[in-house]
């Protein structure tokens, strides 16, 4: 009888562990750097509210105050992981105004928190927005952090996203549905009209100095551009060119010889430009974000 209790016991809590305190994957990324212990601070908040959580990043290297980069790194990286995965992402200028803090539950089933700021500009297309919540900070903060107005990214937001990816809390117990609209950045978008396709260029290859478009493949494919011919490009910022030139394209980097220049679709499967072995970005001063326009014509 002893043992028939024991492995109830045992199977009670298995089940309300899996159905009713799942634990989720929780995944940070900032503008803070790794200069000092603010990432740090971070993560031990999470493990204080669960030392079990399986805790990653994304990265800590977006530009300072950079929230249109935030918005393109949680686009690039999110839906590679599972559903019901929290992130926590903090670039946050306007921490301590009336900017509100939120949670978004995408259609996907994953979870972003973050300030309302635009960090969700580009995930709101690519994954849908299913729900969004305003954090209630009267309960969802760090215990004796009341008096602190600059630090939300441990205080409320690495708190909150811990709760909610330990299963201490339910996406409803956040705080109030907000039912008005999020902030969200203008750009613009991969459009093909009259023998012509429009994009942005939202982000460079930092590394490498490539130059990466929003232009998916299969817009680009209506250009009727085939491998070896080669695309007029035009690169825009405030009405200005920047650069013009017909680029070649290819499937890879070495099908044009060293240092020069070549089209081809990178691993999102989107239009980019590259020199091989070389930095298209710096040599002709290539800048990335919502203001930087590319038109490519056949």
């Amino acid at each position: 009888m002893v043992r028939l209790n024991n492995l109830f016991l045992i199977w009670v809590l298995v089940i309300s562990t899996n159905v009713y305190g799942q634990r989720h994957a929780l995944v940070f990324q900032s503008d803070f750097g790794l200069k000092d212990g603010a990432v740090a601070a971070m993560k031990g908040v999470a493990f204080s509210v669960s030392d079990d959580l399986r805790i990653f990043d994304i990265t800590h290297e977006i530009p300072a105050f950079n929230i249109w980069e935030a918005a393109y790194r949680l686009s690039q990286s999110a839906s590679y992981w599972p559903a019901g995965t929290v992130f926590v992402s903090i670039v946050d200028p306007g921490v301590g105004s009336t900017r509100r803090s939120i949670v978004a539950r995408m259609r996907s089933g994953h979870f972003i928190v973050t300030p309302d700021n635009g960090t969700l500009t580009l995930l709101a297309e690519s994954l849908g927005i299913d729900e969004v919540r305003e954090i209630d900070e009267t309960k969802n903060r760090l215990k004796n952090s009341e008096k602190s107005y600059t630090f939300h990214g441990r205080d409320v937001y690495a708190y909150t996203g811990a709760r909610l990816a330990a299963g201490v809390m339910t996406f409803e117990e956040v705080g109030r549905k907000i039912t008005d609209d999020i902030v969200k950045l203008p750009y613009q978008k991969a459009v093909f009209d009259r023998n012509q396709v429009r994009g942005n260029i939202p982000v460079l290859d930092v590394q490498y100095g490539n130059i990466w478009t929003n232009i998916d493949s299969k817009t680009f494919e209506k250009l009727g551009i085939k491998r070896g011919e080669e695309v007029n490009v035009k690169i825009m910022r405030d009405n200005k060119t920047v650069y013009e030139g017909l680029v070649p394209f290819a499937n890879t980097f070495a099908e044009v010889p060293q240092g020069k220049v070549v089209g081809y679709i990178n691993s999102l499967l989107n239009f980019s430009i590259a020199i091989n072995a070389g930095s298209f970005a710096e040599q002709y001063k290539i800048g990335s974000g919502p203001d930087w326009i590319i038109i490519l014509e056949k």
